[in-house]
């Protein structure tokens, strides 16, 4: 690519590699939850509930080490919860659900379970009023990621993660019932996203990685597919994570038509380019702990620019999912400085 005359904003600089166009560098996109929390000293219970905190982290963390986006993803407990689920809240770490009582471990919950709504005042509301808030705050510079997630991975928020593995199994029409379910609700929860300010929704289905190509092409990938397509008929962008080991998915994963897909640090860059093909927009890869938290300056430099490179130019610089909330800021700050110094 041919760099452009002016610099661009974080927000131009992302939708310029998605379009195709010319950039100044390479965009910088890192997962920031407990690592952004820890930047104003609050503490998570009040990141996850508290939208007007979530926004005051997102923001100084984007200052501070001049990422390109600001993001609302926190936990994946809110549709969960406004659905009804018991979710246990802790003073600094992210919201869980307790499988032990989940929601449809009896299956026959699912015929009377109501569509929540996402500007009810519940969880999900407070993450649609983050959006609006970081549109407000940040949106002239910096790209706004709204979040929902995904049809297994919420599959296994309400129904536990062993049982819906078991369903997969052997019973594939509750499967199937449950992920129209999720896909209407996702869908309802992106639109409240979109209209109050997102410029892309993240999507976590992370329990994909869990299963083998095979299911995951006869079972999840269409939920997945009429899912982005729905998001993106709204007029927005999406970007995908799974996490784990997603290397027997990627060619799957390729055709889904996401405009970004983000990839655990187990899933060769190299490879996903050979399976996706050229135009595929990919992020992430290096490993968060080993790679980014526990090195140093130099050998993150190396291991970003060999990221850089099995990529190719439509890259943008992210670790392999979130960075560790104890990663010494010289080690993002390494990170960061790669994607403004790197050539494309």
């Amino acid at each position: 690519m041919n760099q452009p005359s002016s610099q661009l904003t974080g927000r131009q600089r992302i939708k310029a590699l998605i379009k195709g166009e010319s950039i100044d560098h390479l965009p910088l996109m890192p997962i920031t939850m407990m690592f952004a929390c820890d930047r104003i000293g609050a503490n998570y219970r009040d990141y996850a509930t508290d939208y007007r905190v979530l926004a005051d982290a997102q923001i100084r963390t984007a200052e501070q080490f001049d990422l390109d986006y600001v993001s609302v993803i926190s936990d994946p407990a809110r549709e969960a919860a406004d659905c009804g689920a018991n979710i246990e809240y802790f003073d600094n770490q992210p919201p869980a659900i307790d499988e032990t009582k989940a929601l449809l471990i009896d299956k026959t919950t699912l015929i009377n379970l109501a569509q929540p709504n996402p500007l009810g005042g519940g969880r999900m509301h407070d993450r649609v009023k983050g959006v609006a808030l970081l549109k407000e705050r940040a949106g002239n510079d910096k790209l706004i990621e709204g979040w929902i997630e995904g049809p297994i991975a919420q599959a296994a928020d309400l129904r536990g993660i062993m049982s819906i593995m078991m369903d997969l199994m052997d019973d594939t029409t509750f499967v199937t019932d449950l992920f129209e379910f999720i896909v209407e609700m996702e869908t309802a929860f992106a639109r409240a996203q979109i209209e109050a300010g997102a410029d892309l929704i993240g999507i976590g289905d992370a329990a994909a990685s869990l299963i083998g190509p095979d299911l995951y092409r006869q079972l999840v990938w269409s939920h997945e597919k009429r899912l982005i397509e729905s998001v993106q008929s709204m007029g927005t962008m999406v970007r995908l994570h799974i996490c784990g080991n997603t290397r027997p998915l990627l060619e799957d994963m390729g055709k889904l038509g996401c405009e970004i897909i983000d990839l655990d640090s187990m899933a060769p860059l190299a490879e996903a380019r050979a399976a996706m093909g050229d135009d595929q927009v990919l992020t992430g890869n290096l490993d968060p702990v080993r790679a980014l938290r526990d090195s140093s300056p130099e050998k993150i430099h190396n291991a970003i620019a060999e990221c850089h490179r099995q990529a190719g130019a439509r890259y943008i610089v992210a670790a392999g999912c979130e960075v560790p909330r104890d990663t010494p800021d010289e080690n993002m700050r390494a990170m960061c400085e790669y994607a403004k110094q790197a050539i494309v």
